[in-house]
């Protein structure tokens, strides 16, 4: 039937064209975007479910945030504590050597000025073994805690160490001196007991910055697997689309030749009345 009102063959081959454009569009927009799902549209529930694997993604880099800073801030405290430890072991030499009953006068002052010296020394250590606020020496803080899952309902803790003087661990009080003989020998196993004490407190923390780190790689393995996950689930093959995106130009040069040829059909009509 030949009709210069009803085009059938323009009409089909119009809708497949337009079926041709939208698949074009959304190839072309997969290959721009990179991404096979960038929107709700594209596929609902995969959507959904990487939006919430991204909100998981971005919750353990917090708690990758919150470790690190908790291993910086026991880092500094054991720092400090490895200084007095050391610093302990000075105190121990001059409290020997002033244990010596035979020591001149001038002899004895020195060692005094520098065990005090020393002495003096852990405080302004203690003092200033300070990260972002936080100080894990000086018994201002009991522990510290760091967040260890992305819902914030679990958390790693280390606890703070009180390395002060006239404290439970640094035993040696502030006013200590080795002004005497017996002074420097009773003062030698107070230094001892501080020696053992100061190594202990530095194992805690040790072994607390450990947990630390532990956790830090677990949840950077995690946070890449979670990635590759969501790009299981959202990324484009860039080989597949790219094929789609060719197979779809020539359907789409062939539909608009169709439509064309379509569209010359009614002209058929004019040569009956010639």
């Amino acid at each position: 039937m030949l009709s210069v009102n009803t085009n059938m063959g323009a009409m089909a081959a119009l809708q497949y064209l337009n079926q041709t454009q939208v698949q074009l569009q959304t190839t072309q927009a997969h290959i721009n975007s990179g991404l096979k799902v960038s929107t709700p549209q594209d596929n609902g529930a995969v959507y959904a479910i990487a939006q919430n694997m991204r909100g998981n993604v971005a919750g353990y880099q917090a708690v990758s945030d919150s470790i690190n800073r908790g291993i910086s801030t026991v880092d500094v405290g054991i720092s400090a504590g490895q200084s007095i430890s050391d610093l302990l072991n000075e105190l121990k030499s001059k409290a020997l050597a002033g244990a010596d009953a035979s020591l001149d006068t001038a002899s004895r002052n020195a060692l005094n000025a520098d065990f005090t010296a020393l002495r003096d020394q852990i405080t302004t250590i203690v003092q200033n073994a300070t990260f972002n606020g936080t100080n894990m020496v000086d018994g201002s803080t009991a522990n510290f805690q760091a967040l260890a899952s992305a819902d914030g309902t679990r958390k790693i803790t280390v606890d703070g160490q009180t390395l002060k003087l006239s404290g439970v661990i640094v035993t040696i009080k502030s006013t200590s001196t080795i002004s005497t003989a017996a002074k420097a020998s009773t003062m030698i196993a107070t230094i001892n007991t501080s020696i053992q004490n100061v190594n202990a407190a530095l194992a805690k923390m040790a072994s607390g910055v450990k947990k630390f780190t532990i956790q830090a790689t677990f949840v950077s393995k995690l946070v890449d697997t979670l990635n590759a996950g969501i790009g299981n689930l959202v990324d484009a093959d860039m080989a597949v689309e790219s094929a789609k995106l060719q197979s779809l130009q020539v359907r789409q040069q062939l539909g608009i030749q169709a439509l064309s040829i379509a569209n010359a059909a009614p002209g058929i009509t004019l040569s009956l009345f010639r």
